[in-house]
């Protein structure tokens, strides 16, 4: 018989379909007995879906995840405001500013637990975390001192953050490749949405109403619990676990991966600065603090489309170049923070900043997931890299905090921030000179 007369040869998945009953059990049987906890839960290990239920599941998964956690961080220029004029009204800004970036820094700083302890264990690391969230947001409620706002919405709070954060953000890459920044700049638009919800319901709650701060921040948590439980069900792992070494120092070996976490870091400090101090500069311009606080629900509001539509963009024209671009538009926005005036001209700056600074948390996130090799290295890689990326937010706001008691205006302030960010665009162009793009590639 000549070969063109031969049966055309099978796939491995034809030829099991073609085996016959008895075969097919017994060959099921073998494959169940010995990679019951390798099998990976979607598809083929090297393959990413880039869609189905099954993808946009976690997608919706992780957009809950960082609705609760980060959505709820960003709001924290209203309680800068609040504690200000009420419980902590003998603080200086800089001491009540470092709540907020101590739990900044812990919610990036704890990615180095989360993202490796996802390549080990799988999805399920978020069901403890989130317990221990919920729990975090309602020690807060009970707060009076300096000391319990420290332990509780500093401390507790942001290390849960970032153990919830860094595995739901590593199983995303695992489903998505070629759609990656869309999938990513969806699901972090939850922490968006949640800086829009989150100030206007503590604003009305807590000066617009006698409900007090106690239940204020419990209506809060309430709200939170449905969800996390949601992104409970849906988060899950594609890949089998990795079972070597927890940390993987090899990873800074890679040059690309150096470059990219300087650039992070300086993005990310100019990044801080207006959010948390924008309602601080509002007030101080004459803006009554309910339309103050307002203001970060606007900034979140337009970083919603920030972390989309850039991320889409970046599909197309390079994930480099726009975190690069949205990077030094950002710094521009600092620059000429000082100079804005009026309440119309405050709002438009708030929501330009919004849309450029969006761009930053997920354009940066996206930029790390081209680095590794293995998918399955992903949450160690990122979670590791943004740990130290995290100096950032531990250096940023308190440096500001004395700025403004020291020279009492937002110029200085301004400068720090514009250029640490312009610098941070600058060292995201020079990373593209460590890929086989180029400098001038769509990469």
């Amino acid at each position: 018989m000549s070969d063109s007369a031969q049966p055309p040869k099978l796939g491995a998945g034809e030829a099991y379909l073609q085996q016959p009953d008895a075969e097919k059990a017994n060959t099921s049987s073998d494959s169940a007995s010995q990679h019951t906890l390798e099998t990976p839960a979607v598809g083929p290990v090297g393959d990413a879906p880039d869609g189905g239920s099954r993808a946009w599941l976690v997608a919706a998964g992780t957009a809950g995840i960082l609705f609760c956690t980060m959505g709820y961080a960003n709001s924290f220029g209203v309680f800068q405001a609040y504690y200000m004029s009420h419980q902590l009204q003998n603080e200086t800004p800089d001491r009540v500013a470092w709540i907020g970036s101590l739990q900044n820094f812990l919610i990036f700083a704890s990615g180095a637990a989360g993202g490796p302890l996802f390549d080990r264990y799988g999805a399920k690391v978020i069901y403890p975390a989130s317990v221990l969230y919920a729990l975090a947001v309602m020690l807060t409620s009970l707060c009076k001192e300096y000391y319990q706002f420290m332990l509780a919405q500093g401390v507790l709070t942001g290390i849960t953050m970032g153990l919830l954060m860094f595995p739901a953000m590593s199983a995303m890459p695992q489903y998505f490749n070629k759609k990656r920044g869309a999938a990513m700049g969806l699901a972090i638009a939850g922490s968006s949405l949640g800086g829009v919800i989150f100030p206007i319901a503590l604003s009305k709650m807590l000066t617009g109403s006698n409900m007090g701060f106690g239940w204020s921040i419990r209506i809060c948590g309430f709200i939170m619990v449905p969800i996390l439980v949601f992104s409970c069900f849906t988060v899950k792992a594609r890949l089998p676990p990795r079972k070597t070494s927890f940390f993987l120092p090899s990873a800074f070996k890679n040059i690309l991966y150096d470059i990219l976490l300087a650039s992070i870091f300086c993005l990310l400090i100019g990044m801080f600065v207006p959010l948390i101090f924008i309602p601080s500069y509002a007030e101080q311009q004459g803006i009554t603090p309910t339309l103050a606080s307002y203001l970060v629900a606007m900034l979140n509001g337009a970083s919603i489309f920030g972390r989309i539509l850039p991320g889409i963009a970046a599909d197309k024209f390079g994930r480099l170049n726009v975190l690069a671009v949205m990077g030094a538009c950002t710094g521009i926005l600092v620059f000429v923070w000082p100079k804005v005036s009026g309440t119309g001209g405050i709002i438009v700056f708030s929501i330009f900043f919004g849309f450029t600074s969006g761009a930053i948390v997920s354009g940066a996130t996206v930029a790390l997931s081209m680095c590794p090799d293995d998918l399955k290295d992903m949450g160690t890689w990122m979670g590791q890299g943004m740990a130290i990326a995290s100096m950032s937010a531990l250096l940023g706001p308190p440096v500001t905090g004395v700025m403004l008691e020291k020279f009492g205006g937002f110029t200085q302030v301004s400068i720090f921030g514009g250029v640490f960010t312009i610098g941070g665009s600058v060292l995201t162009m020079l990373a593209k000179t460590r890929t086989k793009e180029g400098i001038f590639g769509r990469i």
